[in-house]
């Protein structure tokens, strides 16, 4: 049968689906050859892989994933857990971890534990059942079940958005405590002493927790109190934020700066400043955690951590493609989440009077 007869039976549904020797008769090479330029390019001649490729793309070609996955058994699938895709900064390392991995010719698949340890072991299950060769986690602070699990196949795994240096499991990220401890230093640096936080939800949230323990050692280095009602913990949501300042403004004695757990509660907490007819920074100075999009856009413009979101996606495709290469990367890899000032940050004003919501 003919190169072109052939392409019109493969083509109009008439005759069986392509298939690996009908690519090597369109290219007139073996069928090892298909295979090799496909799992091993690097050992077939250029003009020889350039004509099996042209003839992949004029047949429509797709080679079966699960019998190359047999052949070398790796299914060139990484799997990660993001607690929620809600927040535009794991979206973003997501994005920069994919753009990695593609480069490699490597497929993410993606699941959410919406903060449940529990609904975590089961979707990591879930994607080792697929197959996945690697896997990317976000924080340290996971049910042991799962790290034995992972132990148990051998499959390598990171977990990001935390450094610790001393960790047994690798990690690429930065200090939490240290940038929340920056953030607070810089508030008492300009002048201001009565200091809340509105932070993200600890229980089951390792960087969230280890955020207030930031806060809180800066205070104390201080000789500053830090008192439990100055601390409200919500889910980070712009409803959220915005009841959390409206209860931290209605104390006898208000606070004169806020620290947010991230942008989007710090969005809340503009939006109510706004309508409270409390001036940001003039009558209330807020930070928040992240560096979103939109912190350069709001007016005044958020003054925030800017976390590196994008190098920590990366950062987790290099390490797992690395170790899946059968090399030894830096199990502990330190990212730096920097301060960046902005609009919504001023010294306190003298004397400023005790507000309360109407």
């Amino acid at each position: 049968m003919g190169a072109k007869r052939q392409r019109k039976r493969l083509q109009d549904g008439t005759g069986h689906s392509v298939r690996l020797l009908d690519v090597a008769r369109e290219a007139e090479v073996s069928t090892a050859t298909v295979s090799r330029s496909l799992n091993d390019p690097g050992k077939v001649r250029p003009d020889l892989a350039e004509r099996v490729h042209a003839a992949i793309r004029r047949l429509g070609y797709v080679p079966h994933g699960a019998a190359r996955a047999l052949a070398s058994h790796r299914s060139q699938t990484i799997g990660a857990v993001v607690p929620t895709l809600d927040n535009a900064i794991f979206a973003r390392g997501i994005q920069a971890l994919q753009q990695r991995l593609s480069e490699d010719g490597y497929t993410l698949l993606l699941a959410m534990s919406e903060y449940d340890l529990a609904r975590e072991v089961f979707q990591v299950g879930k994607l080792i059942e697929r197959g996945i060769d690697g896997l990317m986690l976000i924080g340290e602070a996971h049910d042991p079940a799962l790290y034995a699990m992972l132990d148990a196949k051998g499959l390598p795994y990171v977990n990001t958005w935390v450094f610790r240096e001393a960790s047994r499991h690798p990690c690429i990220g930065f200090r939490n405590i240290d940038a929340a401890h920056r953030i607070a230093s810089y508030l008492i640096d300009i002048g201001h002493r009565d200091i809340a936080m509105i932070a993200g939800v600890s229980r089951h949230n390792d960087r969230a927790a280890d955020r207030i323990v930031g806060v809180r050692q800066a205070m104390a280095e201080r000789g500053l109190p830090f008192p439990d009602a100055l601390l409200v913990e919500r889910r980070y949501d712009v409803g959220e934020g915005r009841r959390a300042l409206r209860q931290l403004l209605g104390r006898p004695t208000p606070p004169t700066a806020v620290i947010c757990g991230n942008d989007v509660i710090a969005f809340g907490a503009l939006f109510e400043a706004r309508t409270l007819g409390v001036q940001v920074p003039h009558d209330l100075s807020i930070v928040g955690f992240d560096d979103l999009d939109l912190a350069s856009q709001v007016d005044p413009p958020l003054t925030t951590m800017h976390v590196p979101s994008v190098r920590m996606g990366k950062g987790a495709a290099e390490y797992l493609l690395a170790r899946l290469a059968g090399e030894k990367p830096s199990n502990a890899t330190e990212l730096e989440a920097s301060l960046i000032i902005r609009g919504t940050t001023a010294p306190p004003r003298p004397g400023l009077p005790a507000r309360r919501p109407q």
